[in-house]
């Protein structure tokens, strides 16, 4: 549990204990930092969530407040969605979008998408009569694109069949699915630290354990991967081998090898998300390749190479997991489209999505060289330098306060992702930020950069 989460579980404790009624003013800032023996910085964040939750009142000037109508509800329950609610705030401001320089964005600026062409094409088999492309469709996805992808994994050197390939609703339906059918309350998982923050906010809700495994620049440190399954016996390892997601790191082959070892040894699954896959060479070092489906889920997805509006990804597992994972998305969403996952594949069969491809890893590699560039001027030190995805790791100056950042940056319109959302303790071992490629050259953005390191 962090601090902020146990200023949480006490206030909660107050309330339900009826120290605190309902319409009750609580423990001012100043008050619970010095009574908890904690920062003014943490009780400020925990309140802030509980606020964001309906569970306190924050009134200007006078303070914070129990709401009248407050529900007691299991404390357990408050802190797991409190949890989760924290990672829902950035992706909020990704998808809502009201700020004008987006530098802290996790999606390709739409320039670099444009509009693709779905118009029906022949090999999708759609005609203005057909019934087909007003129903469901069959759930575990369009033959065609499923076919499309199995011919995909095999240039991987994954070897996989159609039918152990199931579409969905992007690669979070397909992380939600794999969470649903493997997990249960109380459960404990690794996860990538820093790592990709929607999956912690779905575990959160799901009362899992998450247990983060430290990032290296040639992927998951393997002695705290050893020792962190050895003392927490996990169910699974949530992982993003390439173009990791927020470092822009990737597995070497040796890590690999020593990943799927530890598995073995500690007995846990591997689920490998991959959604840069189209981006990358079909020769780079994946799990799934090394393991071909027996310990290793693959994910895939089209949201970060084409469009994240199309909501298409997939997963890849051993048959009898794939079966399950078909009835239960079958069990809550009936099925992920027909109608988008055909023209999804004849754009595909059109040679529209190779070409696009092909413009995207140029300008990919274009723009990373020139967001080092800048990143470095404005003497910033990087994680590494990626390839075949959209973000730098860059750390702050020594002593730099990631909230105060993001804070002053919000006050310029600039949208920035603070370092700690991305780790599940929500503590960072050193101040930092994820960037987006794509703005960090933005004039707004290298001011205020700049204005700030003077000061």
């Amino acid at each position: 549990m962090t601090r902020i989460d146990a200023v949480i579980q006490r206030i909660h404790a107050g309330i339900a204990s009826g120290v605190w009624p309902p319409g009750a003013r609580i423990w001012s800032i100043r008050g619970a930092a010095a009574e908890l023996g904690l920062s003014k910085n943490t009780v400020a964040e925990a309140y802030d969530r509980m606020v964001s939750l309906g569970q306190l009142e924050a009134r200007v000037g006078s303070g914070y407040y129990v709401p009248v109508q407050a529900k007691r509800e299991p404390l357990m329950k408050a802190i797991s969605v409190a949890q989760a609610v924290d990672a829902v705030s950035l992706l909020r401001e990704q998808l809502v979008r009201h700020y004008e320089v987006r530098v802290g964005e996790g999606r390709p600026p739409h320039a670099w998408v444009g509009m693709p062409d779905l118009t029906p094409a022949p090999e999708t088999g759609m005609q203005p009569d057909d019934s087909e492309m007003h129903g469901y469709g069959n759930p575990w996805g369009y033959h065609k694109l499923r076919e499309y992808l199995a011919g995909s994994l095999t240039e991987r050197g994954i070897d996989a069949t159609a039918g152990q390939i199931l579409v969905t609703m992007g690669a979070n339906h397909a992380l939600d699915l794999i969470a649903r059918q493997l997990l249960e309350p109380g459960d404990t998982v690794l996860v990538d630290s820093p790592g990709y923050y929607p999956l912690f906010a779905k575990l959160h809700l799901g009362g899992i354990r998450i247990v983060g495994v430290r990032r290296l620049v040639n992927g998951p440190d393997i002695e705290d991967l050893e020792a962190k399954a050895a003392e927490y016996k996990p169910k699974l390892f949530f992982t993003q081998s390439l173009a990791h997601n927020p470092t822009g790191s990737s597995l070497t082959l040796p890590v690999g090898h020593r990943v799927l070892k530890a598995a073995s040894r500690h007995d846990f699954t591997i689920v490998e998300d991959d959604p840069f896959t189209d981006i990358l060479p079909h020769t780079a070092p994946r799990l799934a390749a090394l393991d071909q489906l027996e310990r290793v889920i693959y994910v895939g997805t089209f949201s970060k190479s084409l469009s994240a509006g199309l909501r298409v990804g997939y997963v890849a597992a051993n048959q009898k997991l794939a079966d399950a994972l078909c009835d239960l998305k079958m069990l809550t969403i009936a099925s992920s489209g027909d109608y988008v996952e055909r023209l999804l594949y004849g754009f595909i069969a059109s040679g529209q999505y190779a070409r696009h491809l092909r413009k995207l890893r140029t300008r990919v590699t274009q723009t990373t060289a020139q967001a080092l560039a800048v990143v470095r001027d404005l003497g910033l030190e990087v994680f590494c330098e990626p390839t075949g995805c959209f973000y730098l790791w860059a750390y702050l100056r020594p002593g730099d306060d990631e909230s105060r950042l993001v804070k002053d940056a919000s006050m310029q319109s600039i949208f920035i992702a603070p370092g700690a959302l991305f780790t599940p303790d929500r503590i960072s071992d050193r101040p930092a930020m994820r960037l987006n490629i794509a703005y960090v050259t933005h004039p707004k953005f290298i001011e205020f950069m700049r204005k700030r390191s003077q000061s």
